[in-house]
Protein backbone atom coordinates (compact mmCIF):
# COMPACT_ATOMS: atom_id res chain seq x y z
CA UNK A 1 0.00 0.00 0.00
CA UNK A 2 2.89 2.37 0.76
CA UNK A 3 4.35 1.84 -2.73
CA UNK A 4 0.94 2.52 -4.29
CA UNK A 5 0.58 5.72 -2.28
CA UNK A 6 4.10 6.88 -3.22
CA UNK A 7 3.27 6.17 -6.86
CA UNK A 8 0.41 8.67 -6.60
CA UNK A 9 2.56 11.37 -5.00
CA UNK A 10 5.39 11.10 -7.55
CA UNK A 11 2.92 10.98 -10.45
CA UNK A 12 1.40 14.24 -9.22
CA UNK A 13 4.89 15.78 -9.36
CA UNK A 14 5.22 14.42 -12.90
CA UNK A 15 1.86 15.95 -13.82
CA UNK A 16 2.78 19.44 -12.66
CA UNK A 17 6.22 19.28 -14.30
CA UNK A 18 4.78 17.99 -17.58
CA UNK A 19 2.14 20.72 -17.50
CA UNK A 20 4.88 23.35 -17.21
CA UNK A 21 6.69 21.82 -20.20
CA UNK A 22 3.55 21.86 -22.34
CA UNK A 23 3.03 25.55 -21.56
CA UNK A 24 6.46 26.58 -22.91
CA UNK A 25 6.72 28.48 -26.20
CA UNK A 26 7.89 25.59 -28.45
CA UNK A 27 4.59 23.78 -27.82
CA UNK A 28 2.29 26.79 -28.24
CA UNK A 29 4.09 28.86 -30.90
CA UNK A 30 2.07 27.66 -33.92
CA UNK A 31 -1.10 25.70 -34.71
CA UNK A 32 1.07 22.74 -35.76
CA UNK A 33 2.95 22.90 -32.45
CA UNK A 34 -0.32 22.91 -30.49
CA UNK A 35 -1.57 19.89 -32.47
CA UNK A 36 1.66 17.91 -32.13
CA UNK A 37 2.33 18.81 -28.48
CA UNK A 38 0.52 15.81 -26.88
CA UNK A 39 2.19 13.31 -29.22
CA UNK A 40 5.69 14.76 -29.23
CA UNK A 41 5.52 15.47 -25.50
CA UNK A 42 4.55 11.85 -24.78
CA UNK A 43 7.23 10.47 -27.12
CA UNK A 44 9.99 12.49 -25.42
CA UNK A 45 8.53 11.71 -21.99
CA UNK A 46 8.69 7.93 -22.58
CA UNK A 47 12.04 8.19 -24.37
CA UNK A 48 13.63 9.95 -21.41
CA UNK A 49 11.98 7.47 -19.03
CA UNK A 50 13.40 4.54 -21.04
CA UNK A 51 16.83 6.19 -20.77
CA UNK A 52 16.48 6.55 -16.98
CA UNK A 53 15.56 2.85 -16.74
CA UNK A 54 18.50 1.93 -18.99
CA UNK A 55 20.82 3.67 -16.54
CA UNK A 56 19.07 2.06 -13.57
CA UNK A 57 19.22 -1.49 -14.93
CA UNK A 58 22.69 -0.96 -16.42
CA UNK A 59 24.24 0.15 -13.11
CA UNK A 60 22.73 -2.92 -11.45
CA UNK A 61 24.03 -5.24 -14.20
CA UNK A 62 20.50 -6.37 -15.06
CA UNK A 63 20.42 -5.61 -18.81
CA UNK A 64 21.08 -9.23 -19.95
CA UNK A 65 18.14 -10.38 -17.82
CA UNK A 66 15.99 -7.60 -19.24
CA UNK A 67 16.71 -8.88 -22.76
CA UNK A 68 15.89 -12.43 -21.67
CA UNK A 69 12.62 -11.28 -20.09
CA UNK A 70 11.81 -9.30 -23.26
CA UNK A 71 11.92 -12.49 -25.32
CA UNK A 72 9.59 -14.43 -23.01
CA UNK A 73 5.84 -14.82 -23.47
CA UNK A 74 5.19 -12.54 -20.47
CA UNK A 75 7.59 -10.00 -21.98
CA UNK A 76 5.53 -9.90 -25.17
CA UNK A 77 2.43 -9.27 -23.09
CA UNK A 78 4.24 -6.37 -21.41
CA UNK A 79 4.87 -4.99 -24.91
CA UNK A 80 1.14 -5.21 -25.59
CA UNK A 81 0.46 -3.37 -22.33
CA UNK A 82 3.03 -0.76 -23.39
CA UNK A 83 1.19 -0.04 -26.63
CA UNK A 84 -2.16 0.24 -24.83
CA UNK A 85 -0.83 2.27 -21.91
CA UNK A 86 1.60 4.43 -23.90
CA UNK A 87 0.39 5.47 -27.37
CA UNK A 88 -3.24 5.12 -26.25
CA UNK A 89 -3.34 5.87 -22.51
CA UNK A 90 -0.46 8.30 -22.11
CA UNK A 91 -1.41 10.27 -25.22
CA UNK A 92 -4.92 10.61 -23.81
CA UNK A 93 -3.49 11.77 -20.49
CA UNK A 94 -1.26 14.42 -22.08
CA UNK A 95 -4.16 15.46 -24.33
CA UNK A 96 -6.36 15.97 -21.25
CA UNK A 97 -3.67 18.06 -19.53
CA UNK A 98 -3.07 20.07 -22.70
CA UNK A 99 -6.79 20.82 -23.14
CA UNK A 100 -7.85 21.24 -19.51
CA UNK A 101 -4.70 22.27 -17.64
CA UNK A 102 -2.49 20.17 -15.37
CA UNK A 103 -4.71 20.11 -12.29
CA UNK A 104 -8.07 19.60 -14.02
CA UNK A 105 -6.70 17.21 -16.65
CA UNK A 106 -5.04 15.10 -14.00
CA UNK A 107 -8.12 14.60 -11.89
CA UNK A 108 -10.39 14.07 -14.90
CA UNK A 109 -8.16 11.30 -16.24
CA UNK A 110 -8.15 9.60 -12.85
CA UNK A 111 -11.31 7.68 -13.72
CA UNK A 112 -9.26 4.73 -15.00
CA UNK A 113 -9.41 2.67 -11.75
CA UNK A 114 -13.10 2.03 -12.38
CA UNK A 115 -12.29 0.50 -15.78
CA UNK A 116 -9.34 -1.40 -14.37
CA UNK A 117 -11.27 -2.70 -11.35
CA UNK A 118 -13.98 -4.15 -13.59
CA UNK A 119 -11.40 -5.75 -15.91
CA UNK A 120 -9.44 -7.14 -12.94
CA UNK A 121 -12.66 -8.64 -11.56
CA UNK A 122 -13.53 -10.22 -14.92
CA UNK A 123 -10.14 -11.47 -16.09
CA UNK A 124 -7.95 -11.80 -12.97
CA UNK A 125 -10.73 -12.87 -10.61
CA UNK A 126 -9.65 -10.21 -8.10
CA UNK A 127 -12.43 -10.13 -5.55
CA UNK A 128 -13.73 -6.75 -4.45
CA UNK A 129 -16.14 -6.74 -1.47
CA UNK A 130 -19.10 -4.39 -1.79
CA UNK A 131 -17.62 -1.83 0.60
CA UNK A 132 -14.48 -1.47 -1.53
CA UNK A 133 -16.70 -0.79 -4.56
CA UNK A 134 -18.45 1.91 -2.51
CA UNK A 135 -15.15 3.54 -1.56
CA UNK A 136 -13.95 3.35 -5.18
CA UNK A 137 -17.14 5.05 -6.40
CA UNK A 138 -16.75 7.73 -3.71
CA UNK A 139 -13.15 8.26 -4.85
CA UNK A 140 -14.28 8.71 -8.43
CA UNK A 141 -17.02 11.06 -7.22
CA UNK A 142 -14.35 13.15 -5.54
CA UNK A 143 -12.32 13.09 -8.76
CA UNK A 144 -15.34 14.35 -10.67
CA UNK A 145 -15.81 17.17 -8.18
CA UNK A 146 -12.16 18.16 -8.53
CA UNK A 147 -12.36 18.09 -12.32
CA UNK A 148 -15.35 20.41 -12.50
CA UNK A 149 -14.32 23.81 -13.82
CA UNK A 150 -16.71 26.25 -15.53
CA UNK A 151 -13.73 28.08 -17.04
CA UNK A 152 -12.98 25.30 -19.54
CA UNK A 153 -14.18 26.18 -23.03
CA UNK A 154 -16.50 23.80 -24.90
CA UNK A 155 -14.01 22.83 -27.62
CA UNK A 156 -11.27 22.18 -25.11
CA UNK A 157 -13.68 20.21 -22.94
CA UNK A 158 -14.55 17.84 -25.80
CA UNK A 159 -10.89 17.40 -26.66
CA UNK A 160 -10.07 16.82 -23.02
CA UNK A 161 -12.95 14.34 -22.71
CA UNK A 162 -11.53 12.34 -25.62
CA UNK A 163 -8.20 12.27 -23.80
CA UNK A 164 -9.89 11.11 -20.58
CA UNK A 165 -11.60 8.22 -22.39
CA UNK A 166 -8.35 7.16 -24.07
CA UNK A 167 -6.50 7.38 -20.76
CA UNK A 168 -9.13 5.47 -18.77
CA UNK A 169 -9.23 2.57 -21.22
CA UNK A 170 -5.48 2.51 -21.82
CA UNK A 171 -4.29 2.65 -18.21
CA UNK A 172 -7.07 0.42 -16.87
CA UNK A 173 -6.27 -2.30 -19.42
CA UNK A 174 -2.53 -1.86 -18.95
CA UNK A 175 -2.71 -2.44 -15.19
CA UNK A 176 -4.66 -5.68 -15.63
CA UNK A 177 -2.25 -7.04 -18.25
CA UNK A 178 0.75 -6.11 -16.10
CA UNK A 179 -0.76 -7.77 -13.03
CA UNK A 180 -0.91 -10.98 -15.07
CA UNK A 181 2.67 -10.58 -16.35
CA UNK A 182 4.17 -9.78 -12.94
CA UNK A 183 3.03 -13.18 -11.67
CA UNK A 184 5.80 -14.63 -13.84
CA UNK A 185 9.00 -14.96 -11.81
CA UNK A 186 11.05 -13.97 -14.88
CA UNK A 187 9.40 -10.54 -15.08
CA UNK A 188 10.49 -8.19 -12.34
CA UNK A 189 8.90 -4.78 -12.05
CA UNK A 190 12.17 -3.09 -13.14
CA UNK A 191 12.37 -5.32 -16.25
CA UNK A 192 8.71 -4.70 -17.06
CA UNK A 193 9.16 -0.93 -16.87
CA UNK A 194 12.22 -1.03 -19.14
CA UNK A 195 10.25 -3.04 -21.71
CA UNK A 196 7.20 -0.82 -21.33
CA UNK A 197 8.89 2.55 -21.80
CA UNK A 198 11.24 1.39 -24.56
CA UNK A 199 8.40 -0.22 -26.53
CA UNK A 200 6.21 2.85 -26.14
CA UNK A 201 8.98 5.19 -27.32
CA UNK A 202 9.71 2.95 -30.34
CA UNK A 203 6.03 2.83 -31.37
CA UNK A 204 5.79 6.61 -31.08
CA UNK A 205 9.01 7.25 -32.98
CA UNK A 206 8.54 4.63 -35.71
CA UNK A 207 4.77 4.75 -36.24
CA UNK A 208 2.88 7.73 -34.83
CA UNK A 209 5.31 10.59 -35.46
CA UNK A 210 5.89 9.65 -39.14
CA UNK A 211 2.11 9.36 -39.69
CA UNK A 212 1.58 12.79 -38.10
CA UNK A 213 4.65 14.23 -39.87
CA UNK A 214 5.99 15.26 -36.51
CA UNK A 215 9.67 14.33 -36.82
CA UNK A 216 10.64 17.72 -38.24
CA UNK A 217 9.08 19.52 -35.29
CA UNK A 218 10.64 17.03 -32.86
CA UNK A 219 14.11 17.47 -34.37
CA UNK A 220 13.86 21.25 -33.98
CA UNK A 221 13.43 20.81 -30.23
CA UNK A 222 16.94 19.31 -30.12
CA UNK A 223 18.62 21.57 -32.69
CA UNK A 224 17.16 24.99 -31.88
CA UNK A 225 17.20 27.03 -28.68
CA UNK A 226 14.26 25.79 -26.59
CA UNK A 227 15.36 27.00 -23.17
CA UNK A 228 14.71 24.55 -20.35
CA UNK A 229 12.11 22.50 -22.23
CA UNK A 230 14.15 19.31 -22.61
CA UNK A 231 15.52 19.36 -19.03
CA UNK A 232 11.97 19.90 -17.74
CA UNK A 233 10.72 16.94 -19.81
CA UNK A 234 13.63 14.83 -18.53
CA UNK A 235 12.71 15.78 -14.95
CA UNK A 236 9.06 14.89 -15.58
CA UNK A 237 10.21 11.53 -16.97
CA UNK A 238 12.31 10.94 -13.84
CA UNK A 239 9.28 11.53 -11.62
CA UNK A 240 7.24 9.26 -13.89
CA UNK A 241 9.88 6.51 -13.76
CA UNK A 242 9.91 6.63 -9.96
CA UNK A 243 6.11 6.52 -9.94
CA UNK A 244 5.97 3.56 -12.31
CA UNK A 245 8.52 1.61 -10.25
CA UNK A 246 6.40 2.09 -7.13
CA UNK A 247 3.19 1.36 -9.02
CA UNK A 248 4.47 -1.88 -10.58
CA UNK A 249 5.75 -3.10 -7.23
CA UNK A 250 2.39 -2.32 -5.68
CA UNK A 251 0.57 -4.23 -8.45
CA UNK A 252 2.85 -7.23 -7.92
CA UNK A 253 2.19 -7.27 -4.17
CA UNK A 254 -1.46 -6.33 -3.68
CA UNK A 255 -3.03 -6.60 -7.15
CA UNK A 256 -4.24 -4.26 -9.87
CA UNK A 257 -7.51 -2.96 -8.40
CA UNK A 258 -6.04 -2.03 -5.01
CA UNK A 259 -2.97 -0.41 -6.57
CA UNK A 260 -5.07 1.71 -8.93
CA UNK A 261 -7.20 2.94 -6.03
CA UNK A 262 -4.04 4.15 -4.27
CA UNK A 263 -2.40 5.54 -7.38
CA UNK A 264 -5.47 7.63 -8.22
CA UNK A 265 -4.77 9.83 -5.20
CA UNK A 266 -2.40 11.72 -7.53
CA UNK A 267 -5.50 13.72 -8.50
CA UNK A 268 -5.56 15.37 -5.08
CA UNK A 269 -1.80 15.75 -4.81
CA UNK A 270 -1.70 17.43 -8.24
CA UNK A 271 -3.86 20.26 -6.91
CA UNK A 272 -1.59 20.68 -3.88
CA UNK A 273 1.63 20.75 -5.93
CA UNK A 274 0.10 23.02 -8.58
CA UNK A 275 -0.82 25.59 -5.93
CA UNK A 276 2.72 25.43 -4.47
CA UNK A 277 4.61 25.66 -7.77
CA UNK A 278 2.41 28.37 -9.29
CA UNK A 279 1.78 30.07 -5.93
CA UNK A 280 -1.92 30.11 -6.71
CA UNK A 281 -4.27 29.12 -3.91
CA UNK A 282 -7.40 29.98 -5.89
CA UNK A 283 -7.78 26.30 -6.80
CA UNK A 284 -8.67 25.62 -3.17
CA UNK A 285 -12.37 26.24 -2.73
CA UNK A 286 -14.71 24.54 -0.24
CA UNK A 287 -15.59 22.07 -3.02
CA UNK A 288 -11.99 21.18 -3.91
CA UNK A 289 -10.95 20.86 -0.25
CA UNK A 290 -13.79 18.42 0.47
CA UNK A 291 -13.18 16.49 -2.76
CA UNK A 292 -9.43 16.29 -2.07
CA UNK A 293 -10.12 14.77 1.35
CA UNK A 294 -12.60 12.31 -0.18
CA UNK A 295 -10.12 11.21 -2.86
CA UNK A 296 -7.27 10.66 -0.38
CA UNK A 297 -9.27 8.92 2.34
CA UNK A 298 -11.58 6.84 0.15
CA UNK A 299 -8.74 5.94 -2.21
CA UNK A 300 -6.84 4.37 0.69
CA UNK A 301 -9.96 2.63 2.03
CA UNK A 302 -10.75 1.27 -1.45
CA UNK A 303 -7.33 -0.42 -1.46
CA UNK A 304 -7.29 -1.59 2.15
CA UNK A 305 -9.01 -4.73 3.36
CA UNK A 306 -10.06 -4.09 6.98
CA UNK A 307 -10.65 -7.80 7.59
CA UNK A 308 -7.08 -8.73 6.59
CA UNK A 309 -5.60 -5.85 8.60
CA UNK A 310 -7.62 -6.80 11.70
CA UNK A 311 -6.72 -10.48 11.33
CA UNK A 312 -3.02 -9.70 10.95
CA UNK A 313 -2.92 -7.49 14.05
CA UNK A 314 -5.02 -9.88 16.12
CA UNK A 315 -2.69 -12.79 15.21
CA UNK A 316 0.41 -10.73 16.14
CA UNK A 317 -0.29 -9.24 19.57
Amino acid sequence: MLFGFLAGITWALETVTLGIALETSPFISTEQAVFLAPFVGTFLHDLFSAFWMLLFNGVRGELPRVVSAWRSKAGRLVMLAAVIGGPVGMTGYVLAIHAMGSSVGAVASAAYPAVGAVLAFLFLKEKMPWYRWVFLLLTLGGVYGLSYSPSIEGGNFLLGLLGVLMCSFGWGSEAVILARCLRDAQIRNTYALQIRQTTSAIVYGAVLLPILKGWGFTAKLFTSHTGLLLPILALAALFATTSYLCYYRSIARIGASKSMALNVTYAAWALVFTSIVKQDTSVFTPLTVVCTAVVLVCGILAAADPKQVFHRHSSNP
